[in-house]
């Protein structure tokens, strides 16, 4: 209990989970204040709390409306605590600490390195300069290029405002919006520019910083690392498969796609897949898509994003892990190879930990909201997923949660946040390194 207590003795997953906790309180208690409403009143303490979990671990369920209830310092907070639980807290100090020309103590470097979730220290605050410069320089040009296109629909002052906070929102897969009355970008479904920019952010986001670094260095380098090769591949897969199948389940939908032209019908369908990759926003209404395709998007969403990104999910290379061994099950191989590198097998074992984790944990929580809310079973496994995946997609669920509901899938969005692996690790106790080994035993399998 006293080494618990102790901060000093802490592991870093431990300081990472309550640190985003500290974050989260800080910024539920500004929510509250009258200055952070349009209106001067106060928002009740649990919805500032799961408004500012939503923010913090960059999800984007709410339960009032952005655009509408909050103020622009309401705002602001929101989009402070997007940045920071996107880059994560540990890279916000970083940054802090290079400026003030600060040694980065080992322990800070053992704490980035769990939170960019990297296999060694070597490079890594090399790495946190990479990272910090890459998002600030990728949210400046989406802001622009946003700023000049809503320049044409409102003034340009509120123009450059919307185009940054959409910006910081989606580079860091948060899905919060500020266009108001729960539209998101609804009204921009066929619009190319915000189309192509939104999902340029939401990828760029969605891949990591480690890959972004790779794809940058590639002209010197001329190769590019087993990871990114196999984020590239699965995330490309996934948008492709992904845009095919919603196009076919909402084709003659005259509620999404059925009532757009072809070339809408496109511009949806891709954004549409490219979105659930934990990004939140959207340019179809949910509450009006198919159960078909409510059910594929939670697959998607359940997937996520890439490792080392602002995104959640299982993360790309460990559903890639768990295909390479079904196939190389199947085939009768030991090993799985991908790209002509053999994986070892401590990953196999914590993509197979991870997953069947997070299964439990989305399974868990759906089984109590089937109990807590009187609502269909399918809309609360996506909102469940959704949370999980702090993707921020909503079939009009959450809104409409009870108070219960509302601490439950806020505890969800914190545990899929910082990863299940990461939570275990930060509450369980310590483990020792075991001394002997049992004797192998046999069953049957299959």
């Amino acid at each position: 209990m006293l080494n618990f207590l102790d901060v000093r003795k802490w592991s870093p997953p431990r300081i990472l989970v309550f640190g985003f906790a500290l974050i989260i309180f800080i910024g539920a208690f500004l929510l509250t204040m009258p200055f952070a409403s349009s209106d001067g009143s106060r928002l009740r303490f649990l919805d500032a709390l799961f408004t500012a979990t939503s923010a913090t671990c960059v999800t984007g369920l709410v339960v009032v409306d952005t655009g509408t209830y909050f103020s622009k310092a309401g705002q602001l907070i929101l989009l402070l605590l997007i940045q920071i639980g996107g880059l994560g807290f540990m890279t916000m100090s970083t940054l802090i600490a290079l400026m003030l020309r600060k040694k980065i103590s080992l322990k800070e470097r053992l704490i980035l390195q769990e939170a960019m979730n990297q296999s060694s220290m070597e490079g890594i605050v090399r790495l946190i300069r990479k990272v910090i410069i890459y998002s600030l320089s990728i949210e400046a040009i989406g802001a622009v290029l946003f700023a000049l296109r809503f320049s044409f629909d409102m003034p340009i002052g509120k123009a450059a405002y919307f185009g940054f906070f959409h910006a910081v929102s989606f580079f860091n897969n948060a899905g919060f919006d500020i266009f108001g009355n729960f539209r998101s970008l609804t009204m921009y479904v066929g619009d190319p520019l915000i189309n192509i920019v939104s999902m340029l952010l939401i990828i760029s986001g969605g891949l990591g910083f480690i890959v972004i670094s790779d794809l940058l260095e590639f002209r010197k380098n001329k190769r590019l690392s087993l990871h990114s090769k196999v984020v590239l591949s699965m995330t490309g897969t996934l948008i492709v498969v992904g845009a095919i199948v919603i196009f076919i389940f909402e084709f003659s939908n005259a509620k999404t796609l059925g009532s757009l032209g072809w070339g809408d019908k496109l511009w949806a369908s891709l954004f549409q897949s490219v979105t659930p990759r934990t990004a939140g926003a959207n340019t179809l209404d949910y509450t009006a898509l198919r159960q078909a395709t409510l059910f594929f998007t939670v697959i998607l969403m359940f997937i996520g994003a890439s490792p080392g990104s602002t995104g959640g999910g299982i993360k790309t290379t460990t559903f890639t892990t768990l295909i390479g061994a079904v196939i190389a099950m199947a085939r009768g191989r030991e090993d799985i190879v991908m790209f002509r590198f053999r994986l070892a097998k401590d990953r196999i074992f914590k993509a197979l930990t991870i997953t069947m984790l997070s299964l439990a944990l989305v399974i868990g929580v759906t089984m109590v909201l089937s109990t807590t809310e009187d609502q269909q079973f399918i809309k609360i496994l996506f909102e469940t997923t959704s949370a999980f995946g702090t993707v921020g997609l909503s079939a009009g669920l959450t809104p409409e949660l009870t108070d219960i509901g509302r601490i439950i899938i806020a505890l969800t969005m914190f545990a899929g946040r910082l990863g299940p692996l990461t939570l275990a690790y930060a509450l369980g106790p310590k483990t020792e390194k075991e001394l002997f080994r049992y004797p192998e035993g046999k069953i049957t399998i299959g």
